[in-house]
This record gives structure tokens, sequence and C-alpha cells, in this order.
């Protein structure tokens, strides 16, 4: 017989089990989001304007390339469980399933799409 409280059943725990990893994951990913973001949005600023060799020899460069990339695949991860969280507070039922199944296939087909452009591209 187990002898815990409910208090010490929960601890750690969201409503689902998970909540305090996604809201570790959600802090970490912000944080790396916004130390990337402004790297990436200089470096394509300055691609932006030039004509079609300049931009494509700026995006081949392994840095940019990887940086870019990094910004596609996280991004899309921050956004899918931000909005996974915005549909589970505010649907129910089948609604609420088939929403989560839609931004998710609709994150990872963006993440294919993009990393796929990119390597065509840098490669």
């Amino acid at each position: 017989m187990r002898y815990l409280t409910a208090r010490k059943r929960a601890e750690g725990k969201g409503a689902a089990g998970t909540g305090t990893e996604h809201f570790w994951y959600m802090k970490l990913s912000g944080v790396g989001l916004a130390l990337i973001i402004p790297v990436f949005l200089v470096a394509f600023g300055r691609a932006l304007g030039g004509d079609r060799a300049e931009v494509l020899a700026a995006f081949s460069h392994p840095g940019m390339a990887i940086l870019t990339g990094l910004v596609i695949f996280f991004g899309l991860r921050h956004f899918a469980s931000g909005a996974q969280t915005m549909i589970e507070d505010y649907s129910h039922g089948s609604t609420r399933r088939g929403l989560i199944i839609a931004v998710t296939v609709l994150c990872y087909g963006l993440i294919a799409t993009g990393l796929f452009a990119l390597a065509k591209i840098a490669l």
C-alpha cells in the first residue's frame, strides 16, 4: 500500500503529466529563438535586395544555411507547441484532436518543405 499524499503524487506534473516539460521546452526554445532570430534577420537583411546569384551565394554559405535551418526547425516546433497549448485551452472533444493533428501535420510539412528548399539552395 502506498502512503503518498495527493500533492506528492502530482509534484512535477501538469494536468496531463507533461506540463512541466512543456513549460520548460517553451521557455528554452523561446530564449534560443530570441538569440538566433536577430542574427538571422541581419544576415537575411544583407541578402535581401540582391539579385538571384547573390541571394543563392548568401544562402549556400554553410553558416547561413545552418542558421536558416535552425530558425525553420525550432521556430516551427515552437509554433506547433504554442498552437497545441492554445487548442487544448479553447476547444474540446474530437475538434481538439482534429485541430492538434492538423497543426502538427502543417508544421512538420512546413519544416520539411523549408529544409528541402534550403538543401536545394545550399547544395
